[in-house]
């Protein structure tokens, strides 16, 4: 059997890319973390951790993260039973991955509600839709949205439906740049709003319009969803946003769909484990439920 001050101790060093960092949460000496995860890892007879900064897991080490996560979550699920009445009980730390623009748009309507009536310590991490997937694999999070289809041993992927996006600017700049119309010399004049270097949507929708690769145009990047609508609003640049968040100020007149005929659909799925406490199915349940109320109902690429 595992020794449970081992895993914590296991866990906190990674949760905290560090040793020290672990020692100063878990109140303990620095000494006392290391003989704590070499005691596991000859246990095991597997290398858990890479030593060196930040402290990463090994694939061995990966595997017991999770397994840590999921002792978390069913050590709260027995006391909830157990103790139902008891308000003193530790909160259950629980992270996700979240890509950014569900973040700003649909995902908070199931956020929310779970964190007034369960006794849990959310952390959302946030990260380019195509990037999520690594931390489930890690173990940093217990699931992700992702626009991977395909799901890894021991997880499941549920199609939740597809963001739609638009390409807009104001009409100003529509004007100024793009008077006769979405060209590729347009394209490589007039600045473009992308999220961050990692974003390939602008890129792929480019693509998709001209049929070949457009790279050397100049792009602003702004690494939020509603600082990229605020770039586009303001006119510094044109740039693909979520319709649902960018509709109000469509109807209003104050931006203009500069291809109308072709909208970007960018299809999500929710990767989680493949045996899921009880908290983590109530999660993938209110995830699944509001995805399919808020995104556009598609059928994955297959």
């Amino acid at each position: 059997m595992l020794d449970r001050d081992q895993l914590e101790t296991f866990a906190a060093v990674i949760e905290e890319s560090s040793f020290e960092k672990a020692a100063a949460v878990l109140n303990v000496t620095r000494g006392a973390v290391s003989q704590r995860v070499k005691a596991l890892e000859e246990s095991l007879s597997s290398v858990l951790v890479i030593r060196e900064k930040p402290v990463v897991p090994t694939a061995a080490g990966e595997v017991l993260l999770r397994h840590v996560k999921a002792l978390r979550l069913l050590e709260d699920a027995a006391l909830a039973q157990l103790m139902p009445k008891e308000s003193n009980r530790t909160s259950v730390p629980i992270a996700i991955a979240v890509n950014a623009d569900s973040l700003a748009t649909w995902f908070p309507r199931i956020l929310w509600p779970l964190l007034l009536r369960r006794r849990v310590a959310i952390e959302i991490v946030t990260d380019d839709q195509d990037h999520t997937l690594g931390r489930l694999a890690r173990g940093e999070v217990i699931g992700c949205i992702s626009t991977e289809q395909r799901s890894a041993t021991g997880f499941v992927a549920e199609a939740l439906g597809a963001m739609e996006y638009r390409c807009y600017a104001t009409p100003g700049f529509a004007e100024q740049h793009f008077r006769g119309g979405l060209s590729v010399q347009a394209a490589l004049t007039a600045p473009a709003v992308l999220f961050n270097r990692k974003d390939s949507l602008h890129d792929d929708f480019l693509e998709r319009v001209f049929g070949f690769r457009v790279d050397r145009y100049t792009r602003h990047y702004l690494p939020a969803p509603n600082a990229l609508l605020e770039g586009v609003l303001s006119g510094v640049g044109y740039g693909l946003v979520p319709t649902v968040q960018a509709r109000q100020f469509a109807d209003l007149g104050q931006l203009v769909d500069l291809a109308p005929a072709m909208p970007v659909l960018v299809m999500l799925y929710w990767h989680h484990w493949e045996v899921e406490p009880p908290l983590s199915q109530e999660i993938t349940g209110l995830i699944v439920e509001e995805a399919r109320r808020s995104l556009v109902a598609h059928e994955p690429q297959l």
